[in-house]
Parts: C-alpha cells; sequence; structure tokens
C-alpha cells in the first residue's frame, strides 16, 4: 500500500464536491484531491439529459450533462485533481482514508477532509413492496444511465412510483425511450413538485397522478406485466397494466462512510450532524450536499460545497476543535431539520437558511423558534412548505440562541 498526503480530500465528485474542489484549490498550500468512484465525474446530473440545471450556482438553465461538464471544467481550472474511479473503503484512523483504484492501494492521508458522497434513491427492495421478481423495475438512476448513456429501450408503458421534482424528471426520460407513463403514484393528497415541473409534466403523461395511493404489488414472471394500487383512504384496489415500473425519490443519504468513521449522526437525515459552517463531530471533517439532506436540488447542493471552503480554510490555518454548539429540534409535522447545531462562533448558514422535510402542506407558513420557554424568534415566509421538497426559512429564526442555554425547537406557530 502506497501513502499520499494531501491539503484536502473531497470524497465525492458531484456538484457539492466539485464546487468546493473549484473554490479551495486556488486558496490552499497543497493538493486538492476529489476522489470519485465512477468513470467521469458530475453526479447525478451526468445522466439527467434535461434542462433545470445550474440556475441559483451559476445563472444558467442548462441540462444535467452540460452542467456536469462544466462543473468538473471549473474544478480542473481552478487546480484540483479529479480522480475517478477510485474507492474510499475506509478510515485509516484521523483523516486518512483507505483508497482502492486500477491503479492498487493507497493511504490518503488529508490535512481536511470533505464528505460529499451525495444521496441514493430507495429500490423496491428498501420499500418492501411485495410480488413477483420481473425485469422492468427500476430506480431514475438506474432508468437515466440506461437511456442516456447506453440508449438502451426501456419499454412501452411505465407506471411510476412517488410524485417529487425527480419523478417528473423520469417521465421526460421514459419518453426520449419511447415509453408512455400510465400513471404517477404518491401517497401525499398531492403531487409534491413544484407547479412549475408538474403541469407542462402532466401534458407529457397518459395516465393519472393517483394520489394519496400506493403501489403494493408488482406481477409478471419474466417481465412486468401489471402493478395493483391501494387508496390509503378507501382501501380500494385497482390493477394497472404496465411492463416498466419506476421507483423515485424516497432519498437515503450515502452515510456508510461518514457512520464508520464514527461521526456523530443525525437519525431523521440520516446524515452527520453539522453545524452551520458545515463542521461534523470530528475535527477537520466536514460534510456537504445530499448527505446531509436528501433531497436538495443538485444547484442547491453545489452552494453547500461554495459554502464550507471557507471553513475548510479557517480549519487549515487555525487547526482549531469544532466550537460549542447548541442543538435544533423540529416538531411535527417536520421530519427533520439541516444544520442541526447553533456553533457559538457565529457562523452562518449557507444561503443563510435553514432546510427542513415537512410531511403536511401549509401555505404561508409562520415558524416559531424557541429555547428554554422563550421565543426567540417567529418568521414567516411567502412560500409554502410542501412534501416532497425543502422548505428553506431564514437561519435568523435561531440566530439569537442563547449559546450557554438548552436546544432550540422549531415548529409551526
Amino acid at each position: 500500500m502506497t501513502e499520499q498526503h494531501v491539503a484536502v480530500a473531497i470524497v465525492g465528485g458531484g456538484p457539492s464536491g466539485l464546487t468546493a474542489a473549484a473554490a479551495l484549490a486556488p486558496e490552499v498550500d497543497g493538493e486538492v484531491l476529489v476522489i470519485e468512484r465512477e468513470a467521469e465525474t458530475g453526479g447525478i446530473p451526468r445522466h439527467s439529459d434535461h434542462l433545470g440545471y445550474g440556475m441559483r450556482d451559476l445563472k444558467r438553465f442548462i441540462s444535467g450533462p452540460v452542467y456536469a461538464r462544466r462543473l468538473t471544467a471549473t474544478a480542473n481550472d481552478a487546480g484540483a485533481v479529479l480522480e475517478t474511479e477510485a474507492m474510499v473503503t475506509g478510515w485509516a484512523g484521523g483523516r486518512s482514508l483507505h483508497l482502492t483504484s486500477p491503479r492498487g492501494l493507497r493511504r490518503v492521508t488529508a490535512d481536511a477532509v470533505v464528505l460529499a458522497t451525495g444521496a441514493r434513491e430507495r429500490p423496491r427492495p428498501a420499500r418492501l413492496i411485495p410480488g413477483d421478481r420481473p425485469d422492468g423495475v427500476y430506480t431514475t438512476g438506474q432508468l437515466q444511465n440506461l437511456v442516456h448513456l447506453h440508449h438502451a429501450k426501456i419499454g412501452r408503458r411505465a407506471v411510476i412510483v412517488g410524485a417529487e421534482l425527480v419523478s417528473w424528471s423520469a417521465v421526460l426520460t421514459l419518453r426520449e425511450s419511447g415509453c408512455a407513463t400510465a400513471a404517477m403514484v404518491s401517497a401525499y393528497p398531492s403531487a409534491e413538485a413544484y407547479a412549475a415541473f408538474r403541469l407542462p409534466g402532466r401534458l407529457l403523461m397518459g395516465g393519472p397522478v393517483l394520489t394519496r395511493s400506493r403501489v403494493v404489488g408488482i406481477h409478471g414472471k419474466d417481465r412486468v406485466r401489471s402493478v395493483a394500487v391501494e387508496n390509503l383512504d378507501t382501501g380500494r384496489r385497482t390493477t394497472i397494466d404496465c411492463d416498466t415500473v419506476v421507483f423515485t425519490g424516497d432519498w437515503i443519504p450515502d452515510h456508510e462512510l461518514a457512520r464508520t468513521g464514527g461521526l456523530a449522526m443525525d437519525a431523521a437525515t440520516r446524515g452527520p450532524l453539522v453545524d452551520a459552517a458545515l463542521r461534523t463531530s470530528a475535527a477537520g471533517v466536514f460534510a456537504v450536499g445530499n448527505l446531509l439532506h436528501p433531497v436538495d436540488t443538485a444547484d442547491g447542493a453545489a452552494l453547500d460545497g461554495r459554502h464550507v471552503a471557507a471553513a475548510v480554510r479557517r480549519w487549515l490555518r487555525h487547526s482549531q476543535e469544532p466550537p460549542k454548539s447548541i442543538r435544533i429540534r423540529s416538531e411535527a409535522p417536520f421530519r427533520w431539520v439541516a444544520p442541526q447545531l447553533i456553533p457559538n462562533d457565529g457562523s452562518t448558514s449557507s444561503r443563510g437558511d435553514l432546510l427542513f422535510w415537512v410531511d403536511e402542506y401549509r401555505p404561508l407558513p409562520k415558524l416559531r423558534a424557541v429555547q428554554d420557554g422563550r421565543t426567540l424568534a417567529t418568521k414567516r415566509t411567502p412560500w409554502p412548505a410542501a412534501p416532497g421538497r425543502v422548505y428553506r426559512a431564514p437561519w435568523s429564526l435561531v440566530s439569537r440562541a442563547n449559546p450557554d442555554g438548552g436546544d432550540v425547537t422549531v415548529s409551526f406557530a
């Protein structure tokens, strides 16, 4: 096993990792190494061949592959080293990583580590859907990889499970492959994605959006033949003929490396606990993007990468332990909040946002932050809180917390 020392090791070459590399490489003394397990960098956008990327970070409206190539080129031009087909298999203690690639085994020791491993969709087995085990069942990522990278034919008639933003991306991908969408199934009272995506997406579908419903069975021996759908309110079941099923959304962080590194984890997001500067519980180890809050848009994750650069540079200069922090907690119908810690050094969150995932639709919601029985602030946002997408509230809601006080709880007022 060979040895390598770098200034910063970034694990993951998606939007957040590449953006962090581009921000850090010109500013630090030493090598900034991006470690990517795929053959190319760029992450999920690499095979999402439709428009809608780069609006918040690049101020552009471009396709996923163009976005991935642009972020890759920016990191390269900044001087970062991008190593593909390389897998971090574990920790060698501290900020040392075991790395395996076609070039052999080596131990990479870094002055700072940024985890940018992203998130993945839950496949059918993780959702415990019974029935036969035929061909024709995919996640969105598998579907897009087959259609956009390998130009494969998928099927003729599909049912999509989920109605998140990525679900409408699946509609576009199916259409490109010549496969009609027979129905979209969501457990929520309405489709979760923004109306700007839902309305044109409906025009591309050949069937309904079945809300308050779930898929309870997949039938077919060699190939999918049909699915059984149950209405959650009435219990009524219907059968939809199809030869393809696409499971979309229901994201979970790729958190295995964070867990095996002994980082403090958040039970709600299933990612590492971080403060406003994106510091984890381990000194010199940071985490960004959809590892933290599955799932934000690609440009939102990229802005996390830009935000973390300042904290990494401070660590490289001073090597100070993470500051004392106060925990932020959320009450139902919020499912999770990120970041979860308010540091006592005055750091603010990426984009000045406090991020939530909510299980109920709330128009024009008003939020309240409480610490030790005292209301810190109340804020109303002009945008709704809706299931299936990240809800943003201002960080100022919790910024006045007493650093010597107890936990801060955020709820709807």
